[in-house]
Parts: C-alpha cells; structure tokens; sequence
C-alpha cells in the first residue's frame, strides 16, 4: 500500500486499524506521478498494481472499492493463475513482518 500522507500519518492510520502491511508514505508524491494514479486534487486514486516477480505489470484495476478490497485481490489473483506456490514464493523473499512499519522513499 501507499499513500501520500507523511509516515507519521501512515504511523497513526496503522496502529488504528492494526495493520500488518507495509505502507509506503509517497508525502513528495514521486511514486504516485510514476505510476499514474496522482490526481488533480493531489491523492493518490486507489488503484491496484498486480506487479510480477519480474516486476512486469500483470493487470491495473482503476475501480478498488475499500469496502471489497481483499476479496476482489483474491479474485484477481485467480484470475492470474497466481496461487499459494507463487505467493509463498514471493512472501519468503520479503522480511516477516509483524506490524506496519510505514517508511518514506529514499531521497
């Protein structure tokens, strides 16, 4: 996930809804405008990246609804062919993590 807000922002937002993701702080908006999704308003919208292991961009979906988000990522994923072998795979490169840790991107 990544937001625009600062990491202080992100920090609160994490330990309110105990969440155990990772959350990028994109506050001077670099990697917002790199992938397209910076609007007028200066948000970022809430798009999806489905990033290979190659990191090609498999599929966008422009339409997240928080509301429905883990499920259509689960749905999407199937779509992909992307299952618990490819995950695992990807998930033991990444450090454990027991709780976000929001962090700003290296100047």
């Amino acid at each position: 996930m990544a937001s625009t807000d600062s990491v202080e922002d992100n920090t609160a937002f994490a330990n309110k809804n105990n969440a155990s993701f990772p959350i990028l702080s994109d506050s001077d908006r670099r990697v917002s405008r790199a992938y397209g999704v910076l609007s007028s308003s200066g948000f970022a919208r809430r798009w999806t990246y489905y990033i290979d292991e190659k990191g090609t961009i498999l599929f966008i979906d422009k339409s997240v609804s928080p509301r429905t988000a883990g499920i259509d990522l689960v749905k999407q994923l199937k779509t992909l062919n992307v299952g618990p072998a490819q995950l695992q795979a990807v998930n033991t490169e990444a450090p454990e993590r027991k709780s976000a840790r929001p962090t700003s991107i290296p100047q």
